[in-house]
Order: structure tokens, then C-alpha cells, then sequence
């Protein structure tokens, strides 16, 4: 499968109908950056985070903005599988089917070599960027499938095609999001799409974690939502199974 690179030209989906958005991960960095830039362009969030304190704040954010009586935010834990399931119903009940699932929400290790890094900071990596995903899918993937439309993103990243060293966890994890991505693809029926995205280097907590001050070197958030909205919103069936790049 080839990787493509969307550089955000065109704005017809933009223009197009309003969209009922879901962000995993929405109350901080990308999701949070995508889900303002999303709102002020009119379409309708669905957010999800751990923090209730970070989703109020977020929310009040939104208040202003249009369609902010449509926006519903959940406190998940994408981890588990039962959370996801309430998400799932409450969703349904409150907004139906969303045209858009970007699974954003992630973490990453500690610098350090694979032999150091601790159980619970492996598995915490591994649940959250993997079966996190998974569990969305599991819930999600029928919903859609039964309204015969509907576009997942998965967030993974440039170390979820390459690799490098002290974030092995992270980097497995990534790959995985690739591989999980291109599989699920293959079993999707027409009107359905799935694809994996490396969003780029980002300066956001994960970055600096890994970068440190040079972190502040790269692009912000929310110099990259725009262009990131652009291309997702213009997402169709016919990219399933791709491979792409912001």
C-alpha cells in the first residue's frame, strides 16, 4: 500500500454538509487543537478523555462556537472495553452514528531502552495506543456498517513506519496501528472507510517527553488543525486502506 502526503489543499467537504465528528483523546494537544478548529467551521464534536476537568474546560471553550448545543463530551477510558461500550450507547442515543472517528487518543514511554522500561508503563502504552483503538473499532465499526457510511481515522506516526531508539513501546505500538488499520480495511464493506495518519512532528507533551526544549522547534497544534480538518473532512470511501501523511 503506498503512503500518501495530504498537504490540506481543497476545501469542498469544508463547504460541504456539517459532520458529526468523534475525538478520542479530545481535551488536550491534537484532539483538543482538531475539535476547535472543527467546531469553528460548524460541524458537530463528540469528545472523549479521561479528565472530566479537562473536557468542562474544552466544552466552555466551545460555547461560543456553532452548533455548541450539539456537542457532547464523555468522560472514557478507551482502555477499556466496557467504557467504550457506554460511549458507544450514549453516543447513539444522543447524536447517532458519527460521519467521523479520529482515534487520537495516545500516550508514550519514558526514554528508555526496552529492557528498562517498566511493566505498567509498557502496558499502559500498548492499551491506550493499541487496544484503545481496537475497542473503538469493536463498538463502532457495526454502527456504521449498519448506517452504510462512515470514516475512521487512527492516529499513528512517522515511528509507526520507521523506528527509533528508547521508544520501542511506542514505536511497536504505532506499527501496530498500521497493521491493525490496513487489516480492518480488507473487511469493511463499501461506504466504509478506515485509514491510518501520521499527523507529523507536532510540538505537544508527548514530543517534548522525547525532545525536551527543541520540542518548541516544531510546529504547534494549532498551526497544524487546520490543515489536518481540511484533509480529513475530504476523506471518502474510496481512501480506504490508505496510508497517510499531514
Amino acid at each position: 500500500m503506498a503512503t500518501a502526503v495530504i498537504n490540506g489543499a481543497g476545501i469542498g467537504a469544508i463547504a460541504g454538509k456539517q459532520k458529526t465528528v468523534l475525538i478520542t483523546g479530545v481535551s488536550r494537544g491534537l484532539g483538543k487543537s482538531l475539535a476547535l478548529e472543527l467546531a469553528k467551521l460548524g460541524h458537530t464534536i463528540i469528545g472523549c478523555a479521561r479528565t472530566q476537568e479537562n473536557l468542562n474546560a474544552l466544552q466552555s471553550q466551545l460555547s461560543e462556537q456553532p452548533n455548541n448545543n450539539k456537542h457532547f463530551f464523555m468522560t472514557v477510558d478507551v482502555r477499556s472495553n466496557s467504557s467504550v461500550a457506554e460511549l458507544a450507547k450514549a453516543v447513539m442515543e444522543k447524536n447517532g452514528v458519527p460521519d467521523i472517528i479520529v482515534n487520537n487518543a495516545g500516550t508514550i514511554n519514558k526514554n528508555n531502552k526496552i529492557w528498562e522500561v517498566p511493566e505498567e508503563e509498557f502496558d499502559a502504552v500498548i492499551d491506550t495506543n493499541l487496544k484503545g483503538t481496537a475497542n473503538m473499532l469493536r463498538h463502532f465499526i457495526p454502527l456504521m456498517i449498519e448506517s452504510k457510511q462512515g470514516v475512521i481515522v487512527n492516529i499513528s506516526s512517522g515511528w509507526g513506519r520507521s523506528a527509533a531508539a528508547q521508544v520501542a513501546p511506542y514505536c511497536a505500538s504505532k506499527w501496530a496501528v498500521e497493521g491493525l488499520s490496513r487489516s480492518v480495511a480488507k473487511e469493511l464493506p463499501p461506504g466504509v472507510a478506515i485509514v491510518a495518519l501520521n499527523p507529523g512532528v507536532i510540538n505537544t507533551d508527548m514530543l517534548a517527553s522525547c525532545f525536551g526544549n527543541s520540542a518548541s522547534l516544531y510546529q504547534q497544534p494549532e498551526a497544524w488543525a487546520p490543515k489536518a480538518a481540511t484533509m480529513i473532512l475530504n476523506l471518502t470511501a474510496a481512501d480506504n486502506g490508505a496510508s497517510l501523511t499531514i
